[in-house]
């Protein structure tokens, strides 16, 4: 059996999350104590008691997705003795790259936290609110070749491409939002559905360029090493290892497509992955790994119970 460890990605925030695991657990109690040091906020209390409008900012949910992801990490390892070399691979959607380099050594919790606190930021600041768009595409029709038919129609306008090939039947589209609308005209025409997503900016499109450039210069200066485990990149959709590769594919993930499906594709086939564990909050990973990989198993670890079931399992 080959275990990979998916890291969740923004839209997975929830008032409350990590209080059970922070009850229950000192080892995640440490983590979030860590981050809120790290990023000079009460960010655990945010999480635990909201408000949600402002746990769901882009600047507080990157870190705090991270937070639970990781305390969920370390309580496998601390609390269940999860050994890092029984995972063959681990892989974040979007800013849970981040977190995927984090819970395998390449990244320090509290650089961590404070390049995803500035990643949000970025993100928030490069394009003016209401400038852009994005869109997820679904349906049975739904495939990259129709996305990529839409967004071509969507370009005639302005910026628009496809931003996250999450799955057959879910791909999401960004850009300006006159050429997002005119992509979703298109895809309408050629027989998918499509929902307008309620996001701060348009993520994963060149509009992001300006927060590229931030975090170039931030990660330039972040201590970055070798990962204990293989990391597969959003950009790449492939293992990748070498420190100085990972630094520069954090700044291309920014304005890139997040290759999703043909990561899971890769590690269901080539990597010999037969099970796949989602760590932190939520279970829209799992979803898609079993769409993408029906023959792997899948499970999803939100609970205390979930994470004493998992390693009694292994």
């Amino acid at each position: 059996m080959t275990l990979a460890l998916l890291f969740p990605g923004q839209g997975n925030q929830a008032v409350g999350m990590g209080a059970a695991l922070a009850d229950a657990f000192p080892a995640a109690r440490d983590v979030f104590a860590e981050v809120d040091q790290a990023l000079g906020q009460s960010l655990s209390q945010l999480m635990r008691d909201g408000p949600e409008d402002q746990l769901t900012l882009t600047e507080n949910a990157q870190p705090a997705l991270m937070a639970v992801s990781v305390a969920t990490m370390r309580v496998l390892q601390s609390q269940f003795g999860l050994d890092l070399g029984r995972v063959g691979y681990v892989a974040g959607h979007s800013l849970g790259e981040y977190s995927a380099l984090c819970a395998a050594g390449a990244i320090s919790l509290p650089d961590t936290a404070r390049l995803l606190k500035l990643r949000g930021q970025a993100m928030q600041r490069a394009v003016p609110v209401g400038r852009g768009a994005m869109a997820s595409l679904i349906g049975p029709k739904t495939d990259l070749a129709l996305a990529e038919a839409a967004a071509a129609a969507g370009s005639e306008v302005g910026v628009c491409v496809v931003a996250n090939d999450n799955n057959a039947g879910n791909i999401v589209i960004s850009g300006d939002k006159a050429a997002v609308d005119r992509a979703i005209e298109k895809a309408k025409e050629l027989g998918a559905r499509a929902i307008p997503l309620n996001v701060s900016a348009p993520f994963h499109c060149p509009l992001m360029q300006p927060a590229a450039d931030e975090m170039a210069a931030a990660l330039a200066g972040a201590a970055i090493h070798a990962p204990a485990v293989p990391v597969v990149a959003n950009v790449t959709a492939r293992p990748e290892t070498d420190a100085e590769v990972l630094r520069r594919l954090l700044v291309e993930q920014v304005t890139g497509r997040v290759r999703w499906r043909e990561s899971m594709e890769w590690m269901a086939g080539e990597g010999g992955v037969t099970r796949f564990a989602e760590i932190g909050s939520g279970k829209v990973l799992t979803g898609m790994a079993k769409r993408i990989a029906p023959d792997a198993e899948g499970v999803a670890l939100n609970t205390p119970e979930d994470l004493e079931a998992f390693a009694a399992s292994l």
